[in-house]
């Protein structure tokens, strides 16, 4: 018994392989191989993708240079009742590749937009990586320049979730390396490269020892890299002062109005503020 068609009008978001082939779901091979338009990052590589299935689609490119103007002819096939399949190079659609102006558009326009789960290299890391995952945020790639890089991992380094990255390979052994000054250099992180595929490799260490790793080994920084780094622990707060018992003391000594100078720049609260308090617990010391 055939599989039924697919829904007219309808996007699709279908998840491909990041190496194993073995890896593409059924579901997924039956929507790509019935949709009346495919939507690849690359068609080239997708349509080798295809050959190797036995799948003949026609293919149309859906890149970062084309996308915004590409989505207004895409979304009025869609309107039209077509059937597209939007794919990546590798793994799950729109995980820092093309899709998302496409998606909007068809949401725009009351099209029904189907996600077809798969393999995301970002998720395999994390999982294997032996880092926490019940916190994480995915931050793609970090700039390509070594100073607004920099600047970037100082707004992350206080991030106390699990964090992934995208990483180019001639770029890993600098920006393990950056990682190690900004982070600190025995915070722990995981190298994933070549997931699911014959050379699959994972190291894991403290951000300097994984920089001189990647510094020393050409091998490592080969492929398809996801970077790993654990989330900042977690600092004991010192507890806050009582602001009333500070006002308390100072009003004890001093008319209002100094009480509360004082007590604004031991707190950095405001001084008007304070000065109420100074006032009712002096008025209070008065009653006494």
């Amino acid at each position: 018994m055939s599989a039924p068609p697919l829904p007219s009008g309808t996007l699709f978001l279908v998840a491909t392989p990041i190496g194993n082939l073995e890896d593409l779901s059924s579901r997924a091979q039956v929507v790509l191989s019935r949709a009346d338009l495919i939507a690849a990052e690359d068609t080239r590589h997708t349509g080798l993708l295809l050959k190797r299935l036995d799948i003949t689609r026609p293919l149309v490119s859906l890149h970062e240079h084309n996308e915004q103007a590409r989505a207004a002819r895409l979304v009025s096939r869609l309107a039209d009742g077509e059937t597209i399949a939007v794919v990546a190079d590798a793994g799950t659609p729109l995980i820092s590749d093309p899709g998302y102006e496409l998606v909007r558009a068809a949401i725009a326009r009351g099209i029904t937009v189907v996600a077809v789960p798969g393999p995301c290299a970002a998720i395999v890391a994390l999982t294997v990586s032996g880092l926490a995952t019940d916190r994480f945020t995915f931050e793609g790639f970090l700039p390509s320049r070594r100073q607004p890089r920099r600047a970037r991992l100082e707004q992350l380094r206080s991030e106390q979730r699990t964090l992934v990255f995208y990483e180019a390979p001639h770029r890993l052994a600098a920006v393990l390396a950056d990682l190690s000054a900004v982070f600190g250099a025995e915070r722990r992180a995981c190298v994933a490269r070549e997931l699911t595929k014959a050379f699959e490799s994972v190291y894991r260490g403290g951000l300097h020892e994984l920089a001189q790793a990647a510094a020393n080994d050409p091998n490592m920084s080969r492929g398809e890299i996801v970077l790993v780094i654990q989330g900042a622990v977690e600092q004991e707060s010192t507890a806050a002062p009582d602001v009333e018992q500070i006002v308390g003391i100072l009003a004890r000594e001093l008319p209002p109005a100094q009480a509360a100078k004082l007590a604004a720049r031991i707190t950095g609260l405001p001084r008007a503020r304070l000065y109420e308090m100074a006032t009712r617990i002096t008025r209070k010391l008065g009653d006494e």
